[in-house]
């Protein structure tokens, strides 16, 4: 509450979000969501509001195919887990009908035992490389998602749960038709692809 006046306070005063924020400790982005619902509620958004204690996340699993050009993706509500990524694995083997290579980092669900499990099960439909640890320049999903987040998520106001994830949903869908910007992502490997021709 202290920071969400402080934050109006001191932008009264004409000082730029980057420096109330590291004034407050806090982040930029939550400076902009304190504006945000200020410029949309007035003061009733400065009231402390009562929290229900639990935390919510939605994530999205992706998979990018290189060779056909297809984008995969299945939201969850909750934690990415073994079930869930061997899950969305499942469905994109029925989607696709090609063997697929697939390049993923070091999340701890990619590298569980159930998972490897999995993956030696069906080793005739897929072919798996692990990224080295800490390199998400070689991921190009990873630059997918931070353009994502960038142009549809961060400094947005969300009234409800059900409305971010409605807009993650819209934003990664939006993506499945603009082929060209998603290739344009695969940067790194088709450096290696021109090099070897």
């Amino acid at each position: 509450m202290v920071k969400r006046i402080l934050t109006l306070l001191v932008l009264t005063e004409n000082t730029p979000p980057k420096q109330v924020a590291s004034t407050l400790r806090c982040s930029v982005q939550s400076v902009y969501i304190w504006l945000r619902e200020f410029m949309v509620k007035g003061y009733d958004s400065l009231q402390q509001t009562k929290s229900s204690g639990k935390r919510k996340g939605y994530k999205i699993f992706r998979l990018i195919s290189y060779t056909d050009e297809k984008f995969f993706s299945a939201g969850i509500e909750g934690r990415f887990n073994s079930e869930s990524y061997i899950s969305f694995l499942k469905d994109v083997f029925v989607k696709n009908n090609q063997h697929i290579i697939l390049i993923q980092d070091g999340a701890r669900y990619h590298v569980s035992k159930q998972t490897n499990g999995f993956f030696q099960d069906n080793k005739e439909l897929l072919t798996v490389y692990q990224l080295p640890n800490y390199s998400p320049d070689y991921n190009p999903i990873e630059k997918l998602w931070k353009k994502i987040k960038e142009s549809h998520i961060h400094i947005h106001y969300f009234p409800t749960f059900e409305d971010l994830k409605k807009k993650a949903q819209e934003a990664t869908l939006k993506y499945e038709d603009l082929q060209n910007e998603v290739l344009a992502l695969f940067g790194f490997y088709r450096k290696i692809e021109i090099t070897k021709a």
